[in-house]
């Protein structure tokens, strides 16, 4: 009977309480050969000669040496099995363990016991079916998960395909205050403080975490669907023109040409005095009253 990856890995899955990295199964196939050849340690109980070409002492037979030859001859392992122990490959490939894997996923999904294998940014491992999740929280004793609300939504959006992203740049793009979208992030753990910006004030800037990528159920960043809008590229382009764009006119904001603008009134300098006007034999006086 040939060697079981399968069953190999669904063993080290069950027994595993994190996620189980392809890195890791491949170190314990090298610590399974590196057992299976070394040398049987040397039995420190056993009688030294007192010098070199002497016999040791005979050890007297008693009853008690009698039961621990017999104990020690009891195998301490159980019997090997084939399909665990015999014909292991001195070397797991990447591909062979990915494909196991992917058996062993198909295999949960056909039996639909509650069961399923998941692939993470950590590695892979065993989660309960969503539709089991009412009896999950109510064994944890738990609340329901509270939904994110759509301004949240948006904001862990920019942030996702824009990171490292400042407050600043995410209201530029929204257009509103997102302060509360961003305190909620960091309290889900969503999203966390990755530095400062090389700018004015030197701003916070924001990035998301592992947990985000299990949230959506990514590996990683590279698996965001493509998008025409939210490219890191396309928002800085974006900036640039909002952060250079002209002022509105006066015909932008809907008012008739022949209006004067107020900015206009106010700078408009004052016409200079007639020459005339101070020349005191032509000024006229005043009108005085009665």
């Amino acid at each position: 009977m040939a060697f079981n990856l399968k069953k190999v890995l669904k063993a080290l899955l069950l027994s595993s309480s994190q996620p189980l990295a392809i890195k890791d199964i491949q170190a314990a196939f090298t610590r399974f050969h590196e057992q299976a050849t070394a040398l049987p340690l040397a039995d420190d109980t056993a009688p030294v000669a007192a010098a070199v070409g002497e016999t040791p002492p005979e050890v007297p037979v008693t009853p008690a040496t009698l039961v621990v030859e017999e104990l020690a001859e009891v195998p301490v392992e159980p019997p090997q099995d084939p399909e665990l122990y015999a014909e292991v490959p001195a070397l797991v490939t990447a591909t062979q363990i990915r494909e196991a894997m992917d058996g062993i996923a198909a295999d949960l999904r056909l039996q639909d016991e509650g069961l399923l294998l998941i692939e993470g940014n950590a590695g892979y491992r065993l989660v309960t079916h969503p539709r089991f999740a009412r009896w999950v929280r109510i064994l944890r004793q738990e609340p329901p998960p509270v939904k994110l609300s759509q301004s949240a939504i948006e904001t862990l959006a920019v942030i996702s395909y824009r990171q490292p992203v400042t407050r600043g740049e995410i209201e530029s793009i929204r257009g509103v205050s997102a302060e509360a979208g961003i305190n909620k992030l960091l309290e889900r753990e969503l999203v966390y403080i990755v530095g400062r910006a090389d700018s004015p004030g030197r701003p916070i800037q924001y990035g998301t975490t592992d947990q985000f990528l299990e949230f959506i159920g990514i590996k990683s960043i590279d698996e965001l669907p493509a998008s025409d809008v939210l490219s890191s590229r396309q928002i800085t382009e974006w900036l640039k023109t909002t952060s250079n764009a002209p002022m509105p006119t006066d015909t932008d904001m809907g008012l008739a040409d022949e209006q004067l603008p107020l900015e206009a009134a106010v700078t408009e300098p004052t016409p200079e005095a007639d020459p005339a006007d101070s020349d005191p034999e032509t000024a006229t006086e005043p009108p005085t009253s009665t």
